[in-house]
This record gives C-alpha cells, structure tokens and sequence, in this order.
C-alpha cells in the first residue's frame, strides 16, 4: 500500500490519532512495537494559527517514528488552509484532515464528524487543502451523521476527487459515538466501487490480531487503523503483525511490558513533569490489559492510579509484576 511515495507495505497497520494518547512519545514506542504508520494527537487549526503553545508541541516529531501523520481540525477553509501550510512547514510525511471526532466540543461546533452535516463544505475544504501543500492529503471520517444518513458510499468518491491520497474510515456514524460495533460491512462496501482507486483504511474495533487479520482477508481493506486497543497495550502491534505474517501471535513477555509501561511514565514525566506526566499516563494505566484478570485487584489498582510520584508509582507496579509472577507459578 502506498500514500503518494510513501510505501508502507503489504497490509499494514496503523495507530489512529487520539487527543492525549498519541503524543510523540506513545507514537516512538508503538513503531518500535511494529506499527507501520502513526498519528499524531489532534491539532486544533484555530489554537495552531494563534500559536498556543501546547498546540505547536504537538508539532514535533521524532525521526525514529517516521511516517508520522499529522492530523488537523477546522470548520473554516481559510484557517485549515493556513494550518495546513504551517504543518507542511513541520515536515510530517502526511497531512491528515479530521472529519470523524464525535465529541460535543469538536463535532458540536462543525468542525471533525460535524462536517459530515455539511458536505459541499467537507469537500470544498478538502480540496483547497489539497491545492495549498505539497505533501499527500488523507481523510479520516465515519459512515454518516447518524443511522438515517450514512453517506460514506458516495462520500469516498467525492472525498477521492478532491484529491486526497487515502481514506480511513471509522466503522460507525457520529451518533453512535463509540458505542455499537463497528459497522465493517459499510467500510468494505467502499471497494465495491469500481471509481475508488485510492488505498482504503478501515477502523473500529480492532482489538485483537484475528480481528486485524479478519479486516484483511474478510473485508478488503487495504490498512488497519488501531486506536483504544493500543491504550495501555502499545505490544498489540507486535501481536497483530506476527500473526498477519506467520499465523502464531507473538506477544512481548511480562516483563517487557512492565518496561514499556515504566518507560512510558519516564518519558511522559520527562516531557511534562513529575505531577502531570503522571497524571497523562493515568489512562494508559487504567486501560492496559495488563492488569485484567488480577483476584481482588480494586485496593491496588485505586493505590496505582492514585500515585503521585514516580517512585510512589514504581513501587505499586514492582508489586503487581511480583504478584503475576508468583501466581503463574502456582
């Protein structure tokens, strides 16, 4: 599969962009750990043009994590493509265009899964974005507005004559928000299309190796996107590329993880600081699948999450790997 002259290979798989998750950091771990092309975080196009300077940070990108996709977010078409020129000037490998985020604060002001209520504006911005760069362009949207509107059919190829260089596509519409399955027959009715010619990368719910594999082999895609599957879970790249190649999963042992979790909290105090890196990476914490399955594991994992320090932090999770290890030996 290939996004203008980038060629990421046969059935990749790719971290999808998410607000607080996918910072340069997470991005640099889950390449290592096999994913073949990561996001960045969503980049306010109004906060970038006032130059906010948490905004601007998300900016950066380190060399290692290469191809990076740099994702931005607008309602207007002269601010996204005064945006897009200043991202241009970041040196992503690609510009990514959000029109798929539901939540009230993005959608229910018009801009992310809200375009979807507007397409010839969709469309008109795509295309002048598009014009104003000269990196590739890709869209990241949903099916439609709600179940009395999915679109996405004639959408794709709109969305391809405006000139972008892929699509994603998130298996649901803006109303289900993330509840509901995903919806990958819609995602692979897209192919049926004889006029789409561009890659096609489908997302939702992905959160095994056989469900990567599945978007394959059962539904035509030519790129998997990974999002909340990754929280927590960075190795699931790893586990998903193995299995695509040689049908075994090949999972990371326990104490790996342990360390990517450690580094992360590291790398997140070291970006941030003790108190609010911490607090970052509460949510990878809380999520990771590492801990589920632990009897009687609620007094530890509200002293985990309630940590303060990093040692604080350390100590709680020096006691878990301790107690998973004597467990898997009785």
């Amino acid at each position: 599969m290939k996004i203008g002259n980038i060629d990421l290979g046969d059935k990749p798989v790719m971290l999808a962009p998410m607000e607080d998750v996918t910072d340069t950091s997470f991005r640099l771990i889950c390449k290592e750990q096999g994913a073949d092309m990561v996001y960045s975080e969503f980049v306010s196009v109004d906060a970038l043009i006032r130059n906010i300077a948490a905004t601007t940070r998300k900016l950066t990108i380190n060399p290692a994590e290469r191809p990076t996709v740099i994702q931005i977010y607008g309602r207007e078409i002269e601010p996204m493509v005064e945006a897009a020129k200043i991202v241009e000037a970041a040196k992503p490998d690609i510009l990514d265009i959000n029109f798929g985020c539901p939540v009230k604060k993005v959608a229910g002001k018009g801009a992310g899964a809200g375009m979807l209520r507007d397409i010839p504006k969709m469309l008109e911005i795509t295309s002048a974005v598009v014009k104003a760069v000269n990196i590739p362009v890709t869209v990241k949207t949903r099916l439609g507005w709600d179940c009395n509107n999915i679109i996405i059919s004639t959408l794709a190829e709109q969305l391809q004559d405006c000139g972008i260089q892929a699509l994603t596509v998130h298996g649901r519409t803006r109303s289900q928000m993330y509840t509901g399955a995903a919806d990958w027959n819609a995602i692979s009715a897209i192919k049926d299309n004889p006029r789409f010619k561009i890659p096609l990368i489908g997302n939702g719910d992905i959160t095994s190796p056989e469900l990567a594999a599945e978007a394959f082999t059962k539904y035509g895609v030519d790129g998997v996107m990974v999002g909340r599957a990754s929280i927590g879970a960075p190795w699931i790249f790893k586990e998903i590329k193995s299995f695509i190649s040689t049908g075994i999963i090949d999972t990371p042992p326990m104490t790996e993880k342990f360390a990517l979790l450690r580094r992360q909290i590291r790398e997140s105090i070291d970006r941030i600081d003790e108190y609010r890196g911490i607090l970052h990476i509460r949510r990878h914490l809380a999520a990771s699948p590492l801990f589920k399955g632990i009897s009687h594991f609620r007094e530890t994992r509200i002293e985990m999450l309630r940590a303060n320090t990093y040692e604080e932090l350390d100590n709680v999770l020096q006691k878990i790997e301790e107690r998973i290890t004597k467990e898997v030996q009785i």
